[in-house]
């Protein structure tokens, strides 16, 4: 079980986030001094620290710099403040990573399974979260989240979808996927793919997110996803 320090004065949000992270089988600690720590983090031993920015006492940057001068544990920055150059200084820092409030609880989990993924090498075959283009596409469920709110798949879809975001910037021919479905005894014409995607692209409209799936005429579709600013 890894071990996440949350440090979080918010108390309602704290334990709301606590709540969601333990019921994916996380350890979760919360700080009881705020002057304190960089003492309460030594001694719990993290495999990863979610900080807020606006702390009491101390902000988050300064207890980031406590940290990264005595360990390599992977950060994660969450704060409602939205501007530029508190992204880049918490990269600057040595920050893993920056979601700002307020944000989808899946994304959280999948930017956390991200990194600890990275960091710790452990079995990546259990994750079933990826983040595309800022939502979380969940496998196992067939949903994709965002903040504009969460979108149910079809199987088909679902499967169309991960072809395609695993090989995201890249064309993937329509034989690829009807090959693809095939192979896994879903059985389509080049009819119903056509179908599928169509479909698919229509309800990541809700999301916002239908223009990132693209049909490239004659060889295939891609799903295009943007470098995200810092």
């Amino acid at each position: 079980m890894f071990k996440l320090f949350l440090i979080e004065d918010d108390s309602t949000l704290f334990h709301e986030i606590k709540e969601r992270l333990t019921s994916w089988s996380y350890d979760v600690y919360g700080v009881n001094d705020f002057s304190q720590v960089f003492q309460e983090f030594t001694a719990i031993k993290p495999d990863l620290v979610i900080i807020d920015i606006q702390l009491p006492k101390f902000d988050g940057f300064h207890w980031c710099r406590m940290i990264r001068t005595h360990s390599n544990v992977p950060i994660l920055f969450l704060s409602s403040r939205d501007h530029p150059s508190d992204m880049v200084m918490s990269m600057q820092l040595g920050a893993d990573d920056f979601i700002q409030k307020p944000f989808h609880f899946d994304v959280l989990i999948a930017k956390i399974q991200a990194i600890l993924r990275r960091v710790y090498n452990y079995n990546t075959e259990q994750i079933e979260l990826k983040t595309w283009c800022g939502a979380a596409v969940d496998y196992q469920k067939n949903t994709i989240s965002n903040e504009m709110g969460t979108i149910e798949l079809t199987k088909n879809e679902m499967f169309i979808l991960r072809q395609l975001i695993e090989q995201k910037n890249k064309i993937v021919s329509r034989d690829a996927l009807i090959k693809s479905l095939w192979d896994d005894e879903r059985f389509v014409s080049d009819n119903t793919l056509t179908v599928n995607v169509n479909r698919l692209r229509k309800k990541l409209e809700e999301l916002q997110l239908g223009r990132f799936i693209e049909t490239k005429v004659g060889q295939g579709y891609i799903a295009v996803e943007e470098e995200q600013p810092l």
